[in-house]
């Protein structure tokens, strides 16, 4: 199995013109921008798209990116099981962005949605609330909702893995639409 290599955010924009650039966000994310020249690949669907990427590998190195740099790192472990060697920029678009770089935002694309790490921030906010309400009103056992949300954070944290995350990931918002992937599957097959 092959290891990932890291690229820092400048590496990456001097070398952006020889890359594939896998964005493994949701279609939403993606849409509220995204790095030059990056096609889509929900980390969901990075199975369905191992054969293109392979490809695509094949012909140079393959970029992969997320928000952060968590869900890159997953897609790079996955990809390196299928002896898909690949980068990971470190940070993901935000270090990118924070660096000054332009981020691509298509015209006519459909209004973003919130990012992934926001839905989980909003999600178990509310079920904790919830929780809580619904044990001061309707009955004490409610409130392990909430010990039940604090327990999925903490192993979240301790593994760096999100189960809400990939729950909310298969919502109609956050879905792609099957055009945009098999055009984005097409474009890597092209390269």
């Amino acid at each position: 199995m092959t290891s990932p290599t890291t690229l820092a955010t400048g590496e990456a924009r001097t070398r952006l013109h020889e890359l594939t650039v896998i964005d493994v966000r949701t279609p939403g994310e993606y849409a509220g921008g995204h790095l030059p020249g990056a096609l889509n690949v929900p980390l969901d669907q990075l199975q369905r798209a191992l054969p293109d990427i392979r490809h695509a590998a094949e012909r140079g190195e393959v970029l992969v990116v997320c928000a952060s740099g968590a869900r890159s790192e997953n897609a790079c472990r996955t990809l390196a099981e299928h002896g898909i060697r690949t980068a990971t920029l470190t940070g993901g678009t935000g270090a990118w962005a924070a660096a000054g770089h332009d981020l691509h935002r298509p015209e006519g694309a459909p209004r973003a949605t919130w990012g992934m790490e926001r839905q989980v921030r909003l999600t178990a906010g509310t079920l904790v609330l919830l929780g809580l309400l619904l044990g001061l009103v309707v009955h004490p056992a409610f409130q392990l909702l909430s010990a039940g949300i604090a327990g999925g954070l903490v192993f979240s944290a301790l593994t760096n893995t999100c189960g809400m995350a990939a729950l909310l990931a298969k919502l109609p918002h956050n879905r792609p639409r099957a055009t945009d992937l098999d055009n984005t599957l097409e474009q890597l097959r092209a390269r």
